[in-house]
């Protein structure tokens, strides 16, 4: 019994070592660059009315196939 806890003792603690040298790896040389959100031009927006529309007529096609 103590050599399986002893086992499992050396086992998590070379799990908690690897994974803190992963971390400082990855926060020394993993930086992530941060993502640049593209906003879309004037064309790619869609007013209130035309969305309306768009969303009606899609309503409209759904419930005539039934």
């Amino acid at each position: 019994m103590l050599l399986g806890m002893g086992t499992v003792f050396v086992f998590l603690t070379l799990l908690v070592i690897v994974t803190s040298i992963m971390s400082s790896l990855v926060q020394k040389y993993g930086a992530v660059q941060p993502a640049v959100l593209k906003t879309p031009g004037a064309a790619g927006q869609l007013d209130e009315a035309t969305l309306l529309a768009v969303i009606s007529a899609a309503i409209h096609a759904h419930r005539s196939k039934q």
